[in-house]
């Protein structure tokens, strides 16, 4: 799936292929990630800074903090070398609240890649419904060289920081910028890598790894939710270790057939389409926000603000920090993406609201909602690790003509994302670490034929056409489908219906006796009440995002 980025670099894909070689391919193995036998986990308590940050985030959900539990797990760099070097994960427990034992434990994962998913563990306990918080355990976990795990592969702390240079549309100017930055990045990677560890972060690595923590956790099977991303790695999980398959849902599904060059492509004409969508219901509420009373308007005020923006950045210097902000044409974009997403009334207003702003000349709200540090450093952490592993889990097209061509071609009809998306990738023309092979997801021995997808049928970052490909290839897998909605990862977004059939199969592992079962859309938000409204721009907005799309940064 493509990254979430509120307002740090434009969004890639977040799907990978899987690195094997032909005979794992051929043959799965159903025991231990390549010979190797982790320890027990030890649980206990968690940091008190990241205890804080979850109850800022999730105890008005739920008090995860109270509950939640830390443990590390110590894992091969390479499990073709098992008493080799060590690297080590982060993993977090949420306990079950019910009495007695609990029914299991669930892994998670968001997705990306470069998702952490340390966090993600309580997140999905706090949206749980109180029959699965008293049954299940939710374990969460940050992959090799993501997050709270060591080590962590970051490059470049000022990578996105504003203004960066215009996107361009292929021009020879942005061209020659961008293939510069694209190559300088990866060779910055590659000093940051002290030990190796961009050899060793395809998805294979990350599918042993879980094996390693179904091992540490004592369970005979691995039951599983995988968002995004997750949905390629649980796949994957499946293909190579079938026998170790307890239950397994995948939401929001990545198309394997698409490692991973084609898929980034076919991203940019649903997330161009669900742009202009939300640009109709910003004309449906001029009377709210006041950039026009059609589609077209709307869509031509913003494609022209971008244009302005390329050649007068708005600055903004906040009274209370002194941290100075800004947005050009490429923040403006990276932000305002999330609305393609999905349908939500704090991301879909917030946005609109900062539009409207910078029309009536308020520069702090429309800095607040759009911009990016001009100094200093962020965490680049996840930019790096989705690279890392989407640069290696598959060989991407050499030849730079084919990647303006293509890119050129798609965007003489979609523009909103095309170019940005491409330079949000084109490091992998220059990835120090070599490229594997992708698995042939689905094609073993034993795949377990209990899987239970979920997708909604206009989702960008994962376009509908590459669920129907991963509901084929996993043979017995039921599916899941809310028409007509543009929402990305549908379990607990607002469904009634769709919440039940995932309580449902964990609980009770019941399914649905259909193949494919189709759910009703969720209607538009409408602008909320002018109290609220308030706390929905600027820097709300931007948290709002956050929270909404299931990846914390």
């Amino acid at each position: 799936m493509k990254r979430i980025v509120v307002v740090a670099a434009v969004a890639g894909l977040g799907l990978t292929g899987l690195a094997a070689t032909s005979a794992q391919a051929a043959g799965p193995s159903a025991g231990t990630a390549g010979g190797f036998n982790p320890a027990a986990a030890k649980w206990h308590t968690c940091p008190a800074d990241f205890v804080k940050q979850v109850h800022d985030l999730y105890d008005a959900l739920y008090p995860v903090s109270t509950i939640m539990q830390c443990a590390e797990l110590s894992v091969p760099l390479d499990y073709a070398r098992p008493g080799g070097k060590k690297i080590t994960l982060q993993l977090t427990r949420t306990p079950h609240t019910g009495k007695g034992k609990a029914k299991g434990d669930i892994v998670v994962n968001p997705g990306g890649p470069g998702g952490g998913g340390a966090l993600f563990g309580p997140r999905v306990f706090a949206q749980n419904s109180a029959p699965m918080r008293e049954a299940y355990n939710v374990i969460g976990f940050d992959p090799r060289g993501v997050g709270m795990s060591v080590p962590a592969v970051k490059c470049d702390p000022t990578w996105s920081n504003a203004v960066r240079p215009d996107y361009g549309t292929g021009d020879r100017k942005s061209v020659s910028t961008w293939l510069k930055l694209s190559k300088g990045y990866a060779e910055d990677c590659d000093k940051a890598d002290k030990i190796g560890l961009l050899d060793h972060v395809k998805t294979i690595d990350s599918v042993n790894d879980m094996e390693s923590i179904r091992q540490a956790l004592n369970n005979d099977k691995l039951d599983y939710y995988g968002a995004s991303y997750g949905t390629y790695l649980g796949s994957a999980y499946a293909t190579m270790y079938p026998n170790n398959v307890g239950r397994m849902v995948l939401d929001g599904n990545v198309g394997p057939s698409d490692a991973w060059y084609d898929a980034n492509l076919k991203q940019d004409v649903q997330f161009d389409k669900n742009i202009d969508y939300y640009f109709g219901w910003v004309a449906r509420y001029d009377s709210v926000y006041h950039l026009g009373k059609t589609q077209r308007k709307v869509r031509d005020f913003f494609y022209d603000l971008r244009g302005k923006l390329k050649q007068k950045p708005v600055y903004y210097t906040d009274p209370d920090s002194g941290q100075e902000i800004a947005v050009g044409p490429d923040e403006l974009t990276d932000v305002i993406l999330n609305a393609g997403y999905r349908r939500s009334q704090a991301v879909w207003h917030g946005y609109a609201a900062g539009l409207s702003a910078y029309k009536a000349g308020d520069t702090a709200t429309f800095a607040g909602t759009f911009g990016a540090q001009t100094s200093g450093e962020a965490d680049d952490n996840g930019t790096a690790m989705y690279l890392a592993t989407e640069c290696t889990d598959v060989q991407w097209p050499t030849s730079w003509a084919k990647w303006h061509r293509d890119n050129t071609r798609i965007n003489a009809k979609h523009p909103f994302e095309t170019w940005g998306n491409a330079w949000f990738n084109a490091p992998c023309l220059f990835w120090p670490a070599k490229a594997g092979k992708p698995v042939n997801i689905g094609h073993t021995r034993n795949l377990p034929r209990n899987i239970l997808m979920f997708q909604s049928t206009e989702d960008a970052a994962t376009p509908y056409e590459g669920a129907l490909d991963m509901h084929r290839r996993l043979k017995g897998s039921r599916l899941v489908v809310q028409d007509g909605d543009r929402t990305h990862c549908i379990v607990h977004r607002g469904s009634a219906k769709v919440d039940a059939y995932f309580d449902a199969y964990f609980l009770t592992g019941k399914r649905p006796e259909q193949r494919t079962v189709h759910v009703p859309q969720l209607g538009d938000p409408t602008p909320p009440s002018a109290a609220s409204a308030r706390t929905l721009s600027g820097a709300g907005a931007q948290k709002a995002a956050r929270l909404e799309a299931g990846v914390i940064r």
